[in-house]
């Protein structure tokens, strides 16, 4: 990796050149030599500008196997603290370092026995909570303190154990923390633990010269047609995010029933479950995810060509992240929301002014006239799992309906 702001060594500079990593991004421009430098670090920087790299690898750089315990890395879901981990095992190889995730849904008795090796821990707060109170690891050994995707931490309420995982670190340690969003609360986190911070800001990555983002008036009763009608024109993988898990099953089961491989990732799933899925959708085993924002965040897959917003989400900072999802590492991609309740219109006025003429207005015109998707009564607002028997002969009529127009 060339930079003109540090010098890297020649193993790690060998592993990145293996990956096809052979010149720095701006955010590790700035952020790698103010970690080598000893300061602490509040990067504002967008999923995809190459910011884990940009703390991973001076921290990979200062450590050795006899350290012991020096890093902690917390992150807001299990799925990016496999990924994070990933990356540091990637990058570390022939140092032979201690590298732990810690989450929830496997074993807390294995995850405990394999701490007491660590070198560097990725962990989620609750379950590091849970190892805490069982005096499973100390943490008064850490010399990097990483607080990644805070602002999602914020959201998702983990803030308060970020802060009590805090109180147990030593007084001398760097603290570097990075969110795409620094609302408010974030600047009061950092202005408590960050000391003289390196203050690092950029533009968001994904820029309507690459992003097509529109939406839709749909009615309630005709929105999955809509989805189902956009999913089968040109695309390639493609993200549907919802608000509620129940909502990604009942709409993964129907696009599946009509002909469009579907599957839903939610926090309803075991870690195992998530983890196939997930990796499957990275190997185009199905090429339609149907995600909450919770169980999405951490996914980086490059091939994403569209989001689709099948529920509308409540704040702009959430809508940011979903359609951060396509339109990356320089490819174009397409944002579409599905805007059909009273209340999604009153969420949809502030994602409007907050992105004031880059988001246009598609009519139904083009829109086919085909058969109703067949859908529960009350669609909306029942539990997942009380479909009537009946209602799967009328899927299977649609389906082939459908395919027997093609």
């Amino acid at each position: 990796m060339k930079s003109q702001s540090f010098v890297l060594s020649d193993e790690i500079t060998k592993l990145l050149e293996a990956q096809g990593i052979t010149v720095a991004t701006p955010v590790q421009e700035q952020i790698i030599p103010a970690i080598t430098g000893g300061r602490d670090v509040l990067a504002q920087s967008e999923t995809g500008s190459g910011k884990t790299l940009s703390f991973a690898i001076p921290i990979i750089e200062q450590l050795t196997r006899r350290d012991g315990l020096k890093a902690l890395i917390l992150v807001p879901t299990r799925e990016l603290a496999t990924q994070v981990a990933g990356e540091f095992i990637k990058f570390s190889a022939g140092k032979h370092l201690g590298i732990v995730p810690v989450y929830g849904g496997v074993s807390i008795n294995v995850q405990a026995s394999k701490l007491r090796q660590a070198n560097i821990i990725v962990a989620t707060p609750g379950r590091l909570i849970d190892l805490l109170n069982r005096n499973a690891v100390r943490l008064n050994s850490v010399k990097y303190f990483v607080c990644d995707e805070a602002d999602r931490m914020l959201d998702m309420g983990f803030i308060r154990d970020v802060e009590r995982i805090a109180s147990k670190l030593p007084a001398e340690h760097q603290t570097l923390l990075f969110s795409a969003t620094v609302p408010k609360e974030i600047e009061k986190l950092a202005s408590k633990y960050l000391r003289n911070p390196k203050n690092v800001r950029f533009e968001a990555t994904v820029k309507p010269i690459y992003l097509k983002q529109t939406y839709y008036r749909v009615s309630p009763d005709r929105k999955l047609d809509l989805l189902a009608d956009l999913l089968e024109q040109e695309r390639h993988l493609a993200i549907v995010f919802c608000n509620r898990k129940h909502i990604t099953v009942k709409v993964s089961k129907k696009l599946t029933e009509i002909g469009i491989q579907a599957r839903a990732l939610n926090g309803n799933m075991s870690q195992p479950q998530r983890e196939r899925v997930t990796d499957d959708f990275r190997r185009e085993k199905f090429t339609v995810l149907v995600a909450t924002d919770v169980a999405a965040r951490g996914l980086h897959i490059d091939d994403v060509s569209h989001v689709y917003n099948y529920e509308i989400p409540k704040d702009v900072e959430s809508y940011t992240h979903r359609v951060g999802r396509t339109a990356r590492a320089g490819q174009k991609g397409e944002a579409v929301s599905l805007v059909a309740t009273e209340e999604e219109k009153k969420f949809f006025q502030q994602i409007l002014f907050k992105y004031r003429g880059d988001i246009t207005l598609k009519e139904l015109d083009d829109f086919k006239k085909r058969a109703p998707v067949p859908v529960p009564h009350k669609f909306e607002n029942k539990p997942a799992s009380d479909e009537h028997p009946s209602r799967k002969s009328a899927h299977r009529r649609h389906r082939n309906e459908r395919s027997g127009r093609r």
